[in-house]
């Protein structure tokens, strides 16, 4: 139930401004209604919802992760006479969920990246072509094996470029693909790229598990698959990752890299035991696996993913369509075979100074909607660029650059309602709208 009080116009506003204000807090809304003396107002929402809270963990996973206490055994090998871990059983059901043959569970989504990388033999000094618009455990887990990026530009749908892409493949052996905040590249029209080219793909994941192209699901076209069990992507254990393949060679690496000392036979969706003949004495042991915890954590989390996704959907598709008609701004246009899962949402201001990019987030900010700019020229928070990194050579790219400096990002939290959604977007809507017109 609403609940409204009417102020003094003393106490509703200062000077000759002219307020509406409607918080909205805790299930809550007040509104205070202030008139002008010329006897007009101008209405202000304010919204009170937090982007970084997440759902509840569910109940089925605390009590599984609650079991996995009481009996003590969280290390992923350590089974009693007849059980099977809670990690070989999340590898074996997320393997069965995207169709593939084999699935390790490690520490973390970058940790997957750099495995995948050295199971695929990538060396120092090699370079490994990327995403110049990605975020930084990418280029990381490239620098990590002591590899070189080579960034590839960026598109206003914010996918891979495809012809800078083929320009450059020449460079490498090895593409790490991200596919950034949701946005999935025409992988079609890639992999046949990397086939004339002789790429090997390794696919960044981490913010499309539960995405498809077409009827491929994300992470199933590359030779590995990656994704992310971090807090802000689609399954949440705080941290933890998962690596899919179909090759056994480059799975028993995989494994072995993971820190499976000889106990690879426990992995219920591993390769055959005979793969691992050739590997298990010159691959270096390079522990990041996860543990039973996390694992019993996540399993219920999975049977949800599909639910979780449709309602990511419903609020990406409140917050679109709340941004339709707004001048100066650019909405990313989703291809038909894109079956995307939006748990963030972004947007463009093309060739906007950075001082009225500056002024929409900060008008944004002050009736509580957190805008991320990808465009600014020094990292903030998780946002950088490929020229932030200064570890890994970079020339300027002129076209992704003038992208790059519009990109805006806002997560989509399934904590908000689709109201809260329709009230973000009309805020975004209003601020943008009053900056292009120099308010």
């Amino acid at each position: 139930m609403s609940s409204y009080r009417l102020l003094p116009w003393s106490q509703a506003c200062a000077a000759s401004a002219q307020i509406l204000i409607c918080l909205r807090h805790g299930g809550q809304k007040w509104i205070d209604f202030a008139r002008s003396k010329t006897k007009t107002c101008r209405m202000t929402e304010i919204f009170m919802g937090n982007f970084t809270q997440q759902e509840p963990i569910l109940d089925e996973s605390i009590a599984a992760a609650v079991a996995v206490m009481q009996h003590g055994r969280l290390h992923r090998y350590n089974e009693a006479a007849g059980e099977v871990s809670e990690t070989a059983l999340l590898e074996q059901e997320f393997a069965a969920q995207m169709g593939a043959r084999y699935c390790l569970a490690v520490a973390s989504g970058g940790y997957a990246l750099a495995t995948a990388l050295r199971a695929l033999g990538v060396k120092p000094g090699d370079r490994v072509l990327t995403n110049a618009f990605t975020l930084a455990p990418v280029p990381g887990a490239i620098a990590s094996v002591g590899a070189v990026p080579v960034f590839v530009g960026v598109t206003e749908g914010l996918v891979i470029d495809l012809d800078d892409l083929a320009a450059k493949a020449d460079q490498a052996d090895v593409l790490m693909l991200s596919h950034m905040r949701g946005h999935i590249v025409d992988i079609n029209a890639l992999m046949d790229l990397a086939q004339v080219h002789n790429l090997k793909v390794i696919e960044d994941c981490a913010h499309t598990m539960g995405a498809k192209w077409g009827d491929t699901w994300s992470g199933r076209a590359g030779i590995i698959g990656c994704y992310s069990c971090q807090t802000y992507k689609h399954v949440n254990s705080g941290e933890g990752g998962l690596l899919i393949c179909e090759d056994d060679e480059i799975m028993a690496r995989a494994i072995m890299l993971s820190g499976s000392y000889m106990l690879y036979g426990k992995h219920r969706a591993g390769p055959p035991i005979e793969a691992f003949e050739a590997v298990r004495l010159v691959t270096p042991n390079i522990s990041g696996r996860m543990d039973n915890l996390r694992a019993a954590i996540l399993r219920p989390q999975l049977r949800q993913l599909e639910a979780q996704c449709a309602a990511w959907n419903d609020r990406y598709h409140v917050v679109d369509q709340g941004l339709a008609q707004v001048a100066g701004l650019t909405r990313i246009k989703r291809p038909q075979q894109e079956k995307f899962v939006a748990s963030s949402y972004q947007f463009l201001l093309l060739d906007w100074s950075s001082a009225a990019i500056r002024s929409v987030l900060a008008r944004c900010l002050a009736r509580g909607v957190e805008l991320k700019w990808f465009g600014a020229p020094d990292p903030v928070g998780f946002t950088s660029r490929y020229d932030s990194w200064t570890y890994a050579p970079s020339s300027a790219m002129p076209k992704s650059d003038r992208i790059l400096h519009g990109v805006i990002d806002m997560r989509l939290p399934l904590t908000f309602s689709l109201d809260d959604c329709a009230i973000v977007a009309r805020i975004i809507a209003e601020e943008v709208a009053q900056e292009a017109k120099g308010a």
